[in-house]
């Protein structure tokens, strides 16, 4: 033990017990792939065990943002690893990518072993509800950089998916449907915002909404949709896909088509969230820019060709939240919102 090293703010023994914390959590995600345990000075993951002629790798990197103030604010670290993972892994994939491991980077002020036990327990649940494996990390103390009890964690995850099956969205046509899949709550964006809103009005999260907890629904995690995307791919014609986060529907949607198809969207049968209902209804924002903000409800879209839409549909009755075709891919740019 560094005496020395502990009085300028980083405390070595403490590091060692939070790596303890972490090993239960980390065996949960193993896949038979991963070459190696845990500690070591780089994370190995075996391709050659892949079923896979001509893999390509998609990597995505991402944070949480700034939920993690409400996380950090009312001691309520559990959770919000799982929303590092799904923000990395709803994007990667959206090319068809199977996730495969994932690496966390955790930095803080101090290393509290049990804080970073509960920061990497749900990094692992989100891990688990991937199927990839959580191979490895960094955790950094560092005093300077960061107040009394705050941190950051940022993650990194990779998939892979054969060559010829990869989704880009270039087989995209006009008439092709549009399949939404229910978001879990707010996700992990707009939250700038949103502590704003809880800020100019005065509200305390502590309270309930409608029979729950404000803190709980604003704190619930990201969901992750690598299942439903696996139950699909190989079932029906799956032509291109959008992780639904900053820039809600305005930006995200067009993003997964060729530059010149467009949407038209009918959201009247979209159950929005409760607490996103209440945020709007408290800030007295439109409907048409919380559009270009938050998910509204759909965190991930498929599309699909016309003739498949019903069975993809019927594959996704198997999951626990709603699934619905929200709209359509017409031959103008741009995108249009009905039933809002």
């Amino acid at each position: 033990m560094s005496e020395q090293y502990k009085k300028a703010g980083v405390d070595i023994n403490a590091g060692y017990e939070a790596v303890e914390q972490m090993k239960g959590h980390v065996k949960r995600t193993m896949r038979p792939e991963v070459i190696g345990g845990l500690g070591g000075f780089g994370a190995a993951f075996d391709l050659s065990q892949l079923n896979m002629t001509a893999p390509v790798l998609v990597s995505g990197t991402d944070g949480v943002g700034t939920k993690l103030k409400l996380a950090i604010d009312y001691d309520r670290h559990d959770t919000i690893g799982i929303d590092a993972v799904a923000m990395c892994v709803n994007d990667i994939i959206t090319t068809g990518a199977e996730p495969l491991y994932f690496l966390d980077y955790i930095a803080v002020n101090k290393v509290v072993p049990e804080h970073i036990g509960e920061i990497v327990k749900g990094v692992s649940e989100g891990c688990v509800q991937s199927e990839c494996a959580l191979i490895g990390g960094e955790t950094a103390e560092m005093g300077e950089m960061y107040g009394e009890g705050e941190y950051d964690i940022a993650g990194f995850a990779v998939g892979a998916v054969e060559k010829d099956q990869y989704i880009d969205g270039t087989d995209v046509k006009a008439g092709d449907k549009i399949i939404g899949l229910a978001s879990s709550g707010i996700h992990s964006n707009g939250y700038s915002l949103v502590r704003k809103i809880i800020a100019d009005n005065n509200i305390d999260v502590t309270a309930e909404l409608d029979g729950d907890k404000l803190l709980d629904l604003l704190l619930e995690p990201t969901r992750i949709y690598a299942q439903e995307v696996k139950a699909l791919k190989d079932k029906v014609t799956v032509k291109a896909m959008s992780h639904i986060t900053g820039g809600g529907f305005i930006e995200n949607i067009p993003r997964a088509l060729p530059e010149e198809f467009g949407v038209q969207l009918d959201v009247s049968n979209v159950e929005v969230p409760k607490v996103l209902s209440w945020l709007l209804e408290t800030s007295g924002m439109k409907h048409e820019e919380a559009y270009n903000v938050f998910n509204m409800g759909i965190g991930f879209i498929i599309v699909v060709p016309k003739e498949e839409a019903a069975k993809a549909l019927d594959i996704l009755k198997d999951f626990d939240f709603a699934s619905s075709v929200i709209g359509e891919v017409t031959a103008e740019q741009g995108i249009e919102i009905n039933g809002q």
